[in-house]
């Protein structure tokens, strides 16, 4: 049956491949939300955190390379089998996991490295484009040779203290130190959405180098958790697009790139402390790409500055910020999911209806 396949060892086997992959951050809504449905563990920041600094990246594709090969380079190269070869000779996937195919993941690559298909793949990728498919998915001793790190970071703080995401290898190289840590301490401009975000961008000087915007009220509650692409890819864009940062409680497209930190929870219309911050607040900003570890924190303002601990006590202490309230438009079906999603979890158990916490 599907539970003798959607198991705790499954679950970390996709986990361990979007790693390898340096994929989307909204498998981090899915699969989720997946293990709910199936009765498994659900992972939370610290799974993923520490899956993430295991499991070295081996692909090179869009968006964020090291080469922008486009992704069917990596089909034709031996796609997800491929990486997952040599994922199993470092030790990383649960190998007698089932599969949809009634053999084990073993199995399956067993026959994937002596398989034709593989062979007409390979082949057909370095005669048609002239291109080696160990230019594209990479060794594991190949991606350490060229210094590929791992995509994704967690970071957590007084903000975020159910967590947050960031692309760390799609920041910009050039604003990020020497020791490989990328620092950003500044003062917050706040939205309430993220087309007051936008409108801000296109006004000449209203948002400068140096800035952290905040976009708070695009959560579950707040628009559906709607995806925040326009404003990621107008930065992108921006000369000064590199020097700003940005947090949210709401989604990031897959192919966002720079600073941008989504997905930050408890989200601002459960609660959240992103949804108490205000316009001159300064934020600190810690991601160390290299060691996968970071943290957003508010530690006062120029004039009084706090540790991490009285931010946090000062952001309790506040109420939300006026303006932060659900989307005008957004249907009632969106609403009630909204509220019933918080209940049983929120943003990171993946959105799901949890009945047994919702009765409880």
């Amino acid at each position: 049956t599907a539970r003798d396949i959607l198991t705790d060892k499954a679950i970390e086997n996709a986990m361990v491949i979007h790693a390898a992959f340096g994929g989307s951050t909204n498998l981090l809504l899915h699969l989720p939300a997946i293990a709910h449905a199936a009765g498994c563990h659900i992972p939370d920041v610290r799974d993923w955190s520490r899956i993430n600094k295991e499991v070295p990246r081996l692909v090179s594709v869009l968006p964020i390379g090291p080469v922008n090969y486009p992704t069917v380079f990596a089909f034709m190269a031996g796609g997800v089998p491929e990486v997952m070869l040599h994922l199993r000779r470092l030790g990383l996937l649960h190998e007698d996991a089932l599969t949809v195919t009634g053999a084990t993941l073993g199995e399956n690559l067993d026959w994937w490295e002596h398989s034709e298909r593989r062979a007409i793949l390979r082949k057909r990728l370095e005669e048609v484009d002239g291109l080696s498919p160990d230019e594209v998915i990479f060794t594991p001793d190949e991606a350490r040779r060229r210094g590929i790190g791992s995509t994704v970071t967690f970071p957590t703080g007084n903000i975020a203290p159910e967590g947050s995401v960031v692309k760390s290898t799609a920041i910009d190289p050039s604003v990020i130190d020497a020791d490989k840590v990328f620092r950003h301490t500044g003062k917050v401009k706040t939205f309430t959405s993220e087309k007051a975000a936008i409108a801000a961008l296109k006004e000449h000087g209203r948002i400068v180098a140096g800035d952290i915007m905040i976009v708070m009220g695009g959560g579950p509650k707040g628009t559906g958790m709607e995806e925040t692409y326009q404003l990621t890819s107008a930065l992108k864009h921006l000369p000064f697009g590199k020097h700003v940062s940005l947090i949210t409680d709401a989604r990031f497209s897959g192919v966002s790139t720079g600073a941008c930190f989504g997905h930050v929870g408890p989200e601002a219309l459960a609660g959240g402390p992103i949804g108490k911050l205000r316009d001159g607040d300064v934020v600190e900003i810690v991601v160390d790409t290299e060691k996968l570890e970071g943290s957003l924190n508010f530690i006062g303002t120029e004039e009084e500055p706090l540790s991490y601990e009285e931010g946090a006590r000062v952001l309790a202490s506040r109420s939300m910020q006026e303006g932060v309230e659900p989307d005008a438009d957004l249907p009632d079906d969106t609403r009630l999911w909204a509220a019933l999603q918080e209940v049983s979890g929120g943003t990171w158990r993946g959105n799901v209806y949890d009945v047994e916490r919702i009765l409880a």
